[in-house]
Protein backbone atom coordinates (compact mmCIF):
# COMPACT_ATOMS: atom_id res chain seq x y z
CA UNK A 1 0.00 0.00 0.00
CA UNK A 2 1.55 3.28 -1.07
CA UNK A 3 1.97 6.40 1.07
CA UNK A 4 -0.89 8.22 -0.66
CA UNK A 5 -3.31 5.42 0.16
CA UNK A 6 -2.18 5.36 3.77
CA UNK A 7 -2.67 9.12 4.04
CA UNK A 8 -6.13 8.83 2.49
CA UNK A 9 -7.28 6.16 4.94
CA UNK A 10 -5.66 7.87 7.93
CA UNK A 11 -7.51 11.05 6.97
CA UNK A 12 -10.78 9.17 6.63
CA UNK A 13 -10.42 7.60 10.06
CA UNK A 14 -9.30 10.85 11.70
CA UNK A 15 -12.66 11.68 13.24
CA UNK A 16 -14.25 11.30 16.66
CA UNK A 17 -16.90 9.01 15.19
CA UNK A 18 -16.21 5.40 14.24
CA UNK A 19 -16.51 5.47 10.45
CA UNK A 20 -17.97 1.95 10.22
CA UNK A 21 -19.58 1.98 13.64
CA UNK A 22 -18.64 0.18 16.84
CA UNK A 23 -20.89 -2.87 16.38
CA UNK A 24 -19.70 -5.95 14.49
CA UNK A 25 -20.67 -6.70 10.93
CA UNK A 26 -24.03 -8.50 10.92
CA UNK A 27 -22.90 -11.31 8.60
CA UNK A 28 -19.92 -12.05 10.85
CA UNK A 29 -22.07 -11.89 13.98
CA UNK A 30 -24.47 -14.43 12.46
CA UNK A 31 -21.89 -16.80 10.97
CA UNK A 32 -18.85 -16.76 13.27
CA UNK A 33 -18.26 -20.40 14.18
CA UNK A 34 -18.84 -21.84 17.63
CA UNK A 35 -17.42 -22.75 20.07
CA UNK A 36 -15.84 -19.36 20.47
CA UNK A 37 -12.28 -20.37 21.15
CA UNK A 38 -9.00 -20.42 19.29
CA UNK A 39 -7.07 -17.82 17.36
CA UNK A 40 -8.72 -15.42 14.93
CA UNK A 41 -7.26 -13.06 12.35
CA UNK A 42 -9.25 -10.01 11.24
CA UNK A 43 -7.85 -8.69 7.96
CA UNK A 44 -8.11 -4.93 7.37
CA UNK A 45 -9.90 -4.61 10.71
CA UNK A 46 -9.74 -0.82 10.72
CA UNK A 47 -11.12 0.66 13.93
CA UNK A 48 -11.48 -2.81 15.41
CA UNK A 49 -15.23 -3.37 15.55
CA UNK A 50 -15.08 -6.96 14.29
CA UNK A 51 -11.93 -8.02 16.10
CA UNK A 52 -13.14 -6.61 19.41
CA UNK A 53 -16.48 -8.36 19.11
CA UNK A 54 -14.73 -11.68 18.44
CA UNK A 55 -12.50 -11.10 21.47
CA UNK A 56 -15.62 -10.52 23.57
CA UNK A 57 -16.87 -13.93 22.40
CA UNK A 58 -13.69 -15.62 23.61
CA UNK A 59 -11.40 -15.60 20.57
CA UNK A 60 -7.71 -14.65 20.76
CA UNK A 61 -7.67 -11.97 18.08
CA UNK A 62 -5.05 -10.44 15.82
CA UNK A 63 -6.40 -7.22 14.28
CA UNK A 64 -4.41 -6.40 11.12
CA UNK A 65 -4.56 -2.97 9.46
CA UNK A 66 -2.28 -0.44 7.77
CA UNK A 67 -3.90 2.70 9.24
CA UNK A 68 -2.21 3.84 12.44
CA UNK A 69 -5.09 6.25 13.07
CA UNK A 70 -7.66 3.43 12.87
CA UNK A 71 -5.61 1.25 15.19
CA UNK A 72 -5.34 3.99 17.80
CA UNK A 73 -9.12 4.15 17.77
CA UNK A 74 -9.31 0.35 18.03
CA UNK A 75 -7.02 0.50 21.06
CA UNK A 76 -9.23 3.12 22.68
CA UNK A 77 -12.35 1.08 22.02
CA UNK A 78 -10.68 -2.01 23.49
CA UNK A 79 -9.87 -0.12 26.68
CA UNK A 80 -13.44 1.13 26.97
CA UNK A 81 -14.81 -2.38 26.51
CA UNK A 82 -12.27 -4.04 28.76
CA UNK A 83 -11.09 -6.55 26.16
CA UNK A 84 -7.69 -7.34 24.70
CA UNK A 85 -6.64 -7.84 21.10
CA UNK A 86 -3.27 -7.86 19.37
CA UNK A 87 -2.99 -4.93 16.98
CA UNK A 88 -0.65 -5.48 14.02
CA UNK A 89 0.17 -2.41 11.92
CA UNK A 90 1.02 -3.69 8.44
CA UNK A 91 -0.05 -3.70 4.80
CA UNK A 92 -2.50 -6.60 4.42
CA UNK A 93 -1.02 -7.37 1.00
CA UNK A 94 2.60 -7.56 2.18
CA UNK A 95 2.39 -8.90 5.75
CA UNK A 96 4.05 -12.25 6.37
CA UNK A 97 0.96 -14.29 7.22
CA UNK A 98 1.99 -17.15 9.54
CA UNK A 99 1.32 -20.64 8.22
CA UNK A 100 -1.59 -22.60 9.72
CA UNK A 101 -1.80 -20.22 12.67
CA UNK A 102 -5.51 -19.34 12.90
CA UNK A 103 -8.77 -21.15 13.52
CA UNK A 104 -10.76 -18.28 11.99
CA UNK A 105 -9.86 -15.73 9.32
CA UNK A 106 -12.22 -12.82 8.72
CA UNK A 107 -12.18 -10.43 5.75
CA UNK A 108 -15.06 -7.94 5.83
CA UNK A 109 -15.43 -5.21 3.18
CA UNK A 110 -11.69 -4.88 2.50
CA UNK A 111 -12.34 -3.86 -1.10
CA UNK A 112 -9.52 -1.39 -1.65
CA UNK A 113 -7.28 -4.03 -3.29
CA UNK A 114 -6.45 -4.25 -6.97
CA UNK A 115 -7.18 -7.67 -8.50
CA UNK A 116 -3.51 -8.68 -8.19
CA UNK A 117 -3.33 -7.49 -4.59
CA UNK A 118 -6.57 -9.27 -3.74
CA UNK A 119 -5.27 -12.55 -5.18
CA UNK A 120 -2.09 -12.32 -3.07
CA UNK A 121 -4.03 -11.42 0.06
CA UNK A 122 -6.56 -14.22 -0.33
CA UNK A 123 -3.81 -16.78 -1.04
CA UNK A 124 -2.00 -15.68 2.12
CA UNK A 125 -5.22 -15.85 4.15
CA UNK A 126 -5.76 -19.44 3.02
CA UNK A 127 -2.23 -20.34 4.04
CA UNK A 128 -2.75 -18.75 7.47
CA UNK A 129 -5.82 -20.87 8.20
CA UNK A 130 -5.41 -24.16 10.04
CA UNK A 131 -7.00 -27.35 8.66
CA UNK A 132 -10.55 -27.38 9.97
CA UNK A 133 -10.50 -23.62 10.42
CA UNK A 134 -13.20 -21.29 9.16
CA UNK A 135 -13.15 -18.36 6.75
CA UNK A 136 -15.75 -15.57 6.75
CA UNK A 137 -15.78 -13.05 3.89
CA UNK A 138 -18.28 -10.34 3.01
CA UNK A 139 -18.14 -7.64 0.37
CA UNK A 140 -20.14 -5.60 -2.08
CA UNK A 141 -21.21 -7.00 -5.47
CA UNK A 142 -21.32 -5.04 -8.74
CA UNK A 143 -25.00 -4.35 -8.04
CA UNK A 144 -23.78 -1.99 -5.32
CA UNK A 145 -22.94 0.54 -8.03
CA UNK A 146 -26.70 1.20 -8.28
CA UNK A 147 -26.94 2.07 -4.59
CA UNK A 148 -23.74 4.03 -3.98
CA UNK A 149 -24.17 3.67 -0.22
CA UNK A 150 -20.60 2.52 0.41
CA UNK A 151 -17.76 0.60 -1.15
CA UNK A 152 -15.55 1.27 -4.16
CA UNK A 153 -16.65 2.71 -7.47
CA UNK A 154 -14.30 0.46 -9.44
CA UNK A 155 -16.09 -2.70 -10.64
CA UNK A 156 -12.79 -4.62 -10.49
CA UNK A 157 -12.82 -4.26 -6.71
CA UNK A 158 -16.30 -5.73 -6.26
CA UNK A 159 -17.01 -9.41 -5.55
CA UNK A 160 -18.99 -11.96 -7.53
CA UNK A 161 -20.02 -15.50 -6.70
CA UNK A 162 -17.70 -16.82 -9.42
CA UNK A 163 -14.78 -14.85 -7.99
CA UNK A 164 -15.24 -16.21 -4.47
CA UNK A 165 -15.73 -19.79 -5.66
CA UNK A 166 -12.63 -19.52 -7.83
CA UNK A 167 -10.57 -18.21 -4.92
CA UNK A 168 -11.85 -20.53 -2.20
CA UNK A 169 -13.40 -23.44 -4.08
CA UNK A 170 -10.98 -25.98 -2.61
CA UNK A 171 -12.53 -25.29 0.80
CA UNK A 172 -15.83 -26.78 1.97
CA UNK A 173 -18.34 -24.05 1.15
CA UNK A 174 -20.77 -23.84 4.06
CA UNK A 175 -22.64 -20.79 2.82
CA UNK A 176 -22.50 -18.36 -0.06
CA UNK A 177 -25.27 -15.82 -0.43
CA UNK A 178 -25.90 -12.74 -2.54
CA UNK A 179 -28.53 -10.46 -1.07
CA UNK A 180 -29.92 -6.97 -0.80
CA UNK A 181 -29.72 -5.70 2.76
CA UNK A 182 -30.01 -2.46 4.70
CA UNK A 183 -26.64 -1.77 6.27
CA UNK A 184 -26.27 0.39 9.36
CA UNK A 185 -22.53 0.32 9.96
CA UNK A 186 -21.61 3.90 10.72
CA UNK A 187 -21.48 6.53 8.01
CA UNK A 188 -19.23 4.32 5.87
CA UNK A 189 -21.82 1.59 5.20
CA UNK A 190 -25.34 2.95 5.48
CA UNK A 191 -28.49 2.20 3.51
CA UNK A 192 -29.63 -0.28 0.85
CA UNK A 193 -26.68 -2.45 -0.19
CA UNK A 194 -25.89 -5.34 -2.53
CA UNK A 195 -23.59 -7.78 -0.75
CA UNK A 196 -22.23 -11.27 -0.98
CA UNK A 197 -21.08 -13.40 1.94
CA UNK A 198 -19.04 -16.58 2.12
CA UNK A 199 -18.47 -19.02 4.96
CA UNK A 200 -16.05 -21.86 4.28
CA UNK A 201 -14.03 -24.49 6.13
CA UNK A 202 -10.51 -25.55 5.23
CA UNK A 203 -10.16 -29.28 4.79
Amino acid sequence: MNDAEQRRWNSRFDTDDYVFGEAPNAFLRTHAPAPNRGRALCVADGEGRNGLWLAEQGWQVVSLDFSAVAQRKAEGLAIRRGVSIELVHADVHAWQYPVAAYDLVVDIFSQFSSPDQRARKWAAMKTALRPGGHLVVQGYTPEQLRHRTGGPGDPAQLYTREMLLSAFGEFEILKIVEEEVILDEGSGHSGPSAVIGLVARKG
